[in-house]
């Protein structure tokens, strides 16, 4: 089964980002052949291929909501 991904979902990814918080958490900023997901412990953006992306990823801890507290402002 193929994972479905959202703009802005929230994903927990195996390896740690090694910013200073050493978070897992990311959220999805941009969709398409590439994937750019935004670390929420230090707001760096990562842009990845698709296939890579869904190799690293661990799950998705919060679906695209609007009262999300990782929803970025715009």
């Amino acid at each position: 089964m193929i994972p479905t991904f959202n703009l802005y979902d929230v994903v927990e990814m195996k390896k740690e980002h090694p910013c200073v918080n050493r978070t897992r958490l990311f959220q999805i900023v941009r969709m398409g052949a590439d994937i750019k997901i935004m670390c929420l412990g230090c707001g760096n953006i990562i842009m990845m291929p698709r296939e890579d992306f869904v190799r690293k990823v661990k799950k998705i801890v919060n679906k695209n909501e609007i009262n999300s507290k990782f929803l970025v402002k715009q």
